[in-house]
């Protein structure tokens, strides 16, 4: 994969406001959960850079394969994710693929039972904020493990 542009120096004010924008949103974010949304939503964007990251900085902070591996099928592994997560998970979804509809009012209520109002509140500032570096890495098709060569 050959990349497009480079964004960060192309656009370089646009850059610096999506990383202090990553910033704010992470935080009071359950980090691992924070992971396993940036893992969900990059599989279903297919950024091959944003999953590489996250999948390595997940496995850095104790995450284990077992979770990671089944991410994408988190609806069918009974056990392995808590409730809390499964809801985050779902609203990650709901969020990410806006064109099967608005985030359901079910999707939305079952993580407002997980998440007090400024949790989740963040919660969703994050999921815009991997989708917003999704489109970004995707469009510029910033190949996986450049971050690493940087």
């Amino acid at each position: 994969m050959t990349q497009r542009a480079n964004y960060a120096k192309q656009a370089p004010e646009a850059y610096r406001a999506m990383l202090a924008f990553s910033r704010a949103a992470a935080e009071g974010v359950d980090p691992v959960i924070a992971e396993l949304v940036k893992i969900r939503a990059s599989q279903i964007n297919r950024c091959a850079f944003c999953l590489d990251m996250h999948i390595n900085d997940a496995k850095k902070a104790g995450e284990t394969d077992e979770r990671i591996h089944l991410l994408n099928a988190w609806e069918e592994v009974d056990g392995l994710y808590t409730d809390r997560e499964r809801a985050a998970l779902a609203l990650t979804e709901a969020v990410t693929v806006l064109t099967d509809g608005f985030v359901p009012d079910e999707v939305y209520a079952r993580a407002a039972a997980h998440f007090d109002e400024e949790e989740l509140s963040r919660l969703v500032a994050a999921i815009v904020s991997i989708n917003a570096w999704n489109r970004f890495s995707v469009t510029f098709r910033v190949p996986p493990g450049s971050r690493k060569q940087a």
